[in-house]
């Protein structure tokens, strides 16, 4: 180990010494280091275009539910406002997926730096709040059945669903699309978002990619202390009638189980590399080719496409957790194809 540290030292002593030296040396040094690691452009919004029309069918059906779903709960409210959030990043991703395609960045980096990629930010973050705010309300609706607290009535509900929106979009999305608003002469000079902002602009996005990351760990505390709480008052539950059904007990540890690593698996990633990512990305240029911003941009994209994948991972989940939700998806699907019979589902929990 003393070894490789000692090699390690040698190695940037000797970087220092020819930056210090002859810089435009170790620029060209570094240029062919980033010319070493290259990555197909076209892996990651060929990710995004597979993913369109799988999150585009279920959201479509999810948004074909809620609308005939009546919102005689708070849990409802919060999940039709989810599945409006998962519809305007549905929308967005063509637009994504083209502007990072190398053919077409020029002609679409104007439009999708001021508005598109603002808007798709927005609408995750949108439905990351509103995850902490449904595990919110199962965790008060099974803890403390009988309380008012915390948005327990609807017009509550519809309140803090309205306030999210509005802190999340016009407290961080406005200010950028406002503060993107440099003209540049020449389009092949867009490099990244950053060169269509001034110094305000840089350093709100700096400052909000933080807070933002902060706000993710704060919900994930949130959402895994909630669901490990209804898991253990089930189970007690389960314990205190006398009944034996291990099975039950199972069931019931694996939805939380399901419902935390699925949300970790998606945003986790994506939260882990966003903030030394930023650093590098408010002061990247491309006349000094840097590998680490290379190497966190690539990283950067494909944890961002593994963070979208929940648009298609929350429409299982209205049938995962809501009872009524699934019943009326079966309902509805029974009338179109119009096959006898309904079906009363105990494996979901009531809304």
């Amino acid at each position: 180990i003393s070894k490789s540290i000692r090699d390690e030292n040698q190695v940037s002593v000797l970087c220092l010494f020819l930056y210090e030296a002859n810089p435009s040396l170790y620029s060209a040094l570094n240029q062919s280091e980033c010319e070493r690691f290259s990555y197909n452009p076209y892996i990651v919004p060929a990710l995004f275009f597979l993913m369109f029309p799988i999150a585009l069918l279920l959201n479509v059906v999810a948004a074909w539910v809620s609308v005939h779903l009546k919102s005689t709960s708070t849990f409802v409210v919060y999940l039709k406002n989810l599945v409006a959030a998962d519809i305007v990043m549905t929308l967005m991703i063509p637009m994504k997926a083209a502007a990072d395609l190398p053919t077409t960045w020029e002609q679409l980096a104007g439009p999708t730096c001021r508005f598109f990629a603002v808007i798709f930010y927005n609408a995750q973050y949108t439905c990351i709040a509103l995850l902490g705010l449904i595990s919110l309300d199962r965790f008060f609706k099974i803890m403390m059945p009988h309380s008012r607290i915390f948005g327990q009535s609807l017009t509550m509900s519809k309140v803090i669903s309205a306030t999210v929106w509005l802190v999340l979009f016009g407290g961080t999305g406005l200010p950028n699309i406002l503060l993107t608003n440099k003209s540049v002469a020449n389009a092949s000079l867009i490099t990244t978002c950053m060169v269509l902002k001034g110094p305000e602009g840089v350093q709100f996005h700096e400052q909000i990619s933080l807070l933002l990351n902060i706000f993710f760990w704060f919900v994930s505390v949130v959402i895994v202390v909630c669901y490990i709480c209804i898991a253990n008052r089930v189970i007690q539950s389960y314990r205190n009638s006398g009944s034996n059904n291990s099975q039950g007990k199972q069931k019931i540890k694996l939805r939380v189980f399901l419902v935390i690593i699925v949300f970790f698996i998606c945003f986790g990633p994506y939260h882990i590399i966003r903030i030394p990512y930023t650093s590098q990305q408010v002061t990247y240029s491309k006349a000094d080719c840097s590998p680490t911003y290379e190497h966190l941009r690539f990283a950067k994209e494909l944890s961002h496409w593994l963070a979208t994948t929940n648009i298609c991972m929350d429409p299982l989940l209205y049938v995962f957790l809501c009872r009524e939700f699934k019943e009326k998806l079966m309902s509805m699907m029974e009338n179109s194809f119009k096959a006898p019979g309904k079906q009363k589902f105990k494996d979901a929990l009531p809304c």
